[in-house]
């Protein structure tokens, strides 16, 4: 088997038109049916749906969008807008907000007393790839403890740094419980830098 990586100078928001072109060509030919993405804002999620629309395959997959935890940047704050929430669920795009899942308390423990816990050792592992490719496993755990996409079934999951996405991943979830049952099959796209 042959398969192509599609690598972007370097990490950001600029990537982010020509990862949503990667994607579309992906699903075009496969049998996925479900899109992990990480959109703080919503607006990723919400152009992700504008292009499978486009292609007229948005019908045959279900997105489901992760955000950030009400907390993250401030106390008691989401940092997607209820209107940008009710314009994803409009679409029929599912946003989770939530915990991360390589972080979480044990942030918390270390931010506190020092150290490094051990799924932030797991973090720092993926981010040897990139940052994106973090944040692809860790929505896939995240949004499969939440019931919200399927363990034993390969998805499609995006990520990136910040702003945007640089980087996507064909992969069959796990739970938090069985994190290491985690399967990374393909990585379509990611930073070099």
């Amino acid at each position: 088997m042959k398969k192509d990586i599609n690598y972007f100078e370097k990490p950001g928001k600029e990537n982010t038109d020509e990862l949503m072109n990667i994607v579309k060509e992906k699903l075009l030919n496969s049998d996925i049916k479900y899109v992990a993405i990480a959109s703080v804002s919503g607006e990723t999620a919400f152009k992700l749906a504008n292009v499978l629309k486009e292609a007229n395959i948005e019908d045959k997959i279900t997105i489901v969008n992760a955000t950030h935890h009400s907390g993250f940047r401030e106390k008691n704050q989401l940092e997607i807008t209820s209107k940008m929430r009710k314009k994803l669920e409009d679409r029929g795009i599912i946003t989770f907000s939530g915990s991360h899942a390589f972080s979480g308390v044990g942030r918390g423990i270390s931010n506190k007393f020092g150290g490094v816990t051990p799924v932030e050792l797991i973090a720092e592992t993926f981010r040897m790839f990139s940052q994106g490719i973090k944040v692809c496993a860790e929505i896939s755990i995240m949004l499969a403890d939440a019931g919200l996409i399927p363990i034993g079934e390969q998805i499609l999951a995006i990520g990136g740094r910040a702003n945007g996405s640089d980087s996507a991943v064909i992969l069959t979830p796990a739970n938090m419980t069985n994190v290491f049952d985690m399967r990374i099959h393909e990585i379509l796209a990611m930073p070099r830098d």
